[in-house]
């Protein structure tokens, strides 16, 4: 694989990336509610949904989610259902500033398992990754070439751009909510949930090329 080709993926992936989807999202609003560090946990979640997606397109389940319209909908409504619920949660939250400044330690154990959960959740049960990387991806891979590899490159550059660019949204956050008061805090909360919603929204109306 040139380099060229390496750098046009990235450029197009980053493209893709900052353009805010649920996981940067999410990333927003864990830096505002829990600080950079602990929203880290959430980025590794998002991360590892990455290769967990792209190896899935690999192996064909891009595919099989494009011909089935079975697999399709149950992926489907499995990922609006939870992005609806994180989107209700959010709008229900009383405030982030009382989470952001809780020490971090010692009880760290009950919110950090759920940041990575959801970010890692929100990403796999999104039929519209698996479709792009499936439309995407090919685009970039050398048939010519072992695969494997090409794969395991594109899923590396992903990964890295995409981890980047939620530190900056998480980094923002925190940023955010030490400037707000707790009204304001609440609003950023409100503006997280509702986009997350009008995701779900989206996603629930969204259908397969020729479906």
């Amino acid at each position: 694989m040139v380099g060229t080709t390496v750098f046009a993926f990235a450029l197009v992936a980053f493209i893709g990336i900052t353009t805010p989807g649920p996981t940067v999202l999410l990333a927003l609003s864990n830096g505002s509610r829990f600080g950079v560090r602990r929203a880290c946990l959430g980025m590794v979640g998002a991360v590892l949904s990455d290769f967990v997606l792209i190896g899935a397109v690999a192996l064909g389940l891009g595919a099989l989610l494009a011909a089935s319209e079975f697999w399709f909908s149950v992926v489907k409504w499995l990922g609006a259902g939870y992005l609806a619920f994180l989107g209700v949660m959010l709008l229900r939250s009383k405030g982030t500033l009382d989470a952001a400044l809780q020490p971090v330690g010692g009880t760290d154990i009950g919110t950090t398992r759920p940041i990575f959960l959801k970010s890692f959740l929100v990403a796999v049960t999104n039929p519209k990754g698996y479709l792009f990387f499936s439309a995407f991806l090919p685009q970039f891979i050398d048939p010519a070439a072992p695969q494997a590899q090409q794969y395991l490159v594109l899923a590396l550059v992903f990964a890295g751009i995409d981890f980047i660019v939620m530190f900056g949204y998480a980094l923002l956050g925190a940023q955010a909510v030490r400037m707000l008061r707790r009204s304001g805090a609440i609003w950023l909360d409100r503006i997280c949930g509702g986009a997350l919603l009008a995701l779900a929204g989206s996603l629930a109306l969204y259908r397969r090329a020729g479906a």
